[in-house]
C-alpha cells in the first residue's frame, strides 16, 4: 500500500480487478471488511504483509459486484474474508460470501479496537483502517469460522419465541412504568393492595379506567371476584373497593380515564403475549432432557434463552468456560499500588446476562441462598446488586454441573455452610467471598 493517503478508498466498481489478480500469483490473501449501515469497506492483506487500498462498497446495491470480484480473485490465490460481528448489517454480505464458497471468519470487535494503535502507531479508528486491522488479525489466526448456516427448524422456532418473549417483556415493563405514574397521581392506594404486575390490577384498570367508575358500579365486587378468583367478600376485594371510594388521588377527567384504560390494556396485552410465549417455549422443551434439567433450576424460559444464546452446556469443557460465554467472568484493572475492583467482562450476549440476573433475583428468595445474600448486602452497605451478580455467577457454574453430571439442581450447594464473612466450602472458592467487591454499576443489562 502506498503510504500517501493509505486509507483513501476506491469505489468497488472502479477497481481494476485484473491488476489485483496480477499481484495474486503465489500469494495468500485475507480480505478484512468493516461493516457499516450504508457502506462496507474492504482491504486486501497479502501473505507477505502488504495491503491494497480500501474498496468502498455501497450496501446493498454493490454487494453482488463485490462478491463477484472476490470470487474471481479467489481463482488465482487462496483467499479468506473476515469481518466483525456487528448486529444484522453484515448478515447479507456474510450470506452471499458463504453462498459463493468463500471462507468467512469473525474477528472480535474488542480485539480490533485494542489493536488499532499497535497497527500503525496511531489510536485513531476509521473505516479503511478498521478493515485493514481486521484483515491483519485474521491473518494472525485471531478469527473464527463464521460461515452463514441456516438454523434447524426447531432451533429457529425456539429463537423466534425467545425473541418475542423478550420483546413483550420489555413492552410490558414500559407500560407498567407508565401505569405506575398514573396510579401515583389518581389512585395511590391501589398499588399497596395489588402488585403492579398483578393481572387483577391490569384487568380492573383496563375495564374501569380509575377508582370513580369502580366505586360507582354496583356489580364491581362480583367483577373483581371473577378476575381475582376470590370469594366476593374476600378481604382483598373489600379493601380495593374501599380504597376506590376513599382515595385521596387527583380526580380524573375523561382524558385521564381514557389514558389509564389504554395504558392498562396495553400492559395486559403484553402480559398475555409473555404467557403465550412462555407456554410455547415450555412445549418446545418438553422432550429435551437437558433443557428440562436447566428449567428446574432457572425456569423453562430462562433455560431456553441460555440454550439459544450460549448453546448447550455440554459443549463447554468447564463451568468457567460456560460462565465466560455469558460474559459473567471477572476482569481486573490493577497497576502498582492501585488495586481496581473486579467487574464482570460483559463479553457474552447481553440477553443471557439479563435473564441470568432475573433468575438470580428469584433464587435469592430461596431459604438456602437468602442468608448469604443478606450478609453480603449488609457488608455492601445495603446495596444488593453486587450480591445478585455473585449469585448469578455461581448459578452459571451450577447449571453446567447440572447438565454435564445429570444431577438435580440443589440451591443449598451454591453456598454450602458459608456466609461472606465465614468459612467457605469447596464449591465456594473464587470471587463470591468477602475479598471481592463487584461495582454497583455492573448490573448486566
Amino acid at each position: 500500500m502506498n503510504k500517501s493517503k493509505a486509507y483513501r478508498a476506491s469505489d468497488v466498481k472502479d477497481v481494476q480487478i485484473e491488476s489485483v489478480i496480477r499481484l495474486a500469483s503465489g500469494r495468500e490473501a485475507v480480505v478484512g471488511i468493516d461493516i457499516g449501515k450504508f457502506h462496507k469497506f474492504a482491504v486486501i492483506r497479502w501473505s507477505d504483509g502488504e495491503f491494497e487500498r480500501p474498496w468502498k462498497v455501497r450496501s446493498p446495491e454493490q454487494i453482488g459486484l463485490f462478491v463477484e470480484r472476490l470470487q474471481r480473485l479467489s481463482q488465482y490465490c487462496r483467499l479468506k474474508t473476515a469481518m466483525e460481528s456487528t448486529g444484522t448489517y453484515g448478515d447479507v454480505l456474510r450470506w452471499k460470501l458463504t453462498q459463493a464458497g468463500l471462507p468467512v471468519l469473525r474477528v472480535g470487535g474488542k480485539a480490533a479496537r485494542d489493536y488499532a494503535e499497535v497497527f500503525d502507531g496511531v489510536p485513531s479508528q476509521h473505516d479503511g483502517k478498521d478493515a485493514a486491522v481486521i484483515a491483519e488479525l485474521a491473518a494472525f489466526g485471531k478469527g473464527r469460522d463464521w460461515a452463514h448456516r441456516s438454523a434447524k427448524e426447531e432451533e429457529a422456532e425456539l429463537a423466534y419465541w425467545i425473541d418475542w418473549l423478550d420483546a413483550q417483556q420489555r413492552v410490558r415493563q414500559f407500560w407498567q412504568g407508565r401505569l405506575e405514574g398514573l396510579l401515583a397521581r389518581h389512585w395511590p392506594e391501589l398499588t399497596r393492595l395489588l402488585g403492579l404486575s398483578h393481572v387483577t390490577l391490569l384487568e380492573l384498570l383496563a375495564h374501569y379506567g380509575g377508582p370513580a367508575a369502580l366505586a360507582a358500579d354496583g356489580e364491581a365486587a362480583r367483577q373483581l371476584s371473577s378476575w381475582a378468583r376470590l370469594a366476593i367478600h374476600s378481604p382483598k376485594i373489600v379493601n380495593v373497593l374501599a380504597s376506590a371510594r376513599s382515595t385521596i388521588g387527583v380526580a380524573q377527567q375523561a382524558q385521564d380515564v381514557q389514558r389509564m384504560r389504554q395504558t392498562a390494556s396495553l400492559a395486559l396485552a403484553a402480559h398475555r403475549e409473555v404467557q403465550r410465549a412462555s407456554g410455547r417455549l415450555a412445549e418446545l422443551a418438553s422432550n429435551h432432557e437437558t433443557l428440562q434439567r436447566l428449567g428446574e433450576a432457572v425456569g423453562m424460559a430462562t433455560a431456553c434463552v441460555l440454550w439459544a444464546t450460549v448453546g448447550d452446556p455440554n459443549d463447554y469443557p468447564s463451568g468457567g468456560a460456560y460462565r465466560k460465554a455469558m460474559g459473567l467472568n471477572l476482569k481486573e484493572r490493577s497497576s502498582g499500588r492501585w488495586q481496581g475492583c473486579l467487574k464482570i467482562s460483559k463479553r457474552g450476549p447481553s440477553l443471557a446476562r439479563r435473564w441470568m440476573y432475573f433468575a438470580a433475583l428469584r433464587l435469592v428468595q430461596d431459604e438456602a441462598v437468602r442468608p448469604w445474600y443478606e450478609a453480603k448486602k449488609a457488608r455492601d452497605k445495603g446495596r444488593g446488586r453486587g450480591a445478585v451478580i455473585a449469585v448469578a455467577r455461581k448459578l452459571a457454574l451450577a447449571l453446567h454441573a447440572v447438565a454435564r453430571r445429570n444431577e438435580p439442581f440443589d440451591a443449598a450447594r451454591l453456598f454450602p455452610g458459608a456466609s461472606p464473612g465465614g468459612q467457605r466450602g469447596s464449591l465456594n472458592r473464587g470471587v463470591e467471598g468477602q475479598r471481592v467487591k463487584i461495582a454497583e454499576s455492573e448490573i448486566p443489562y
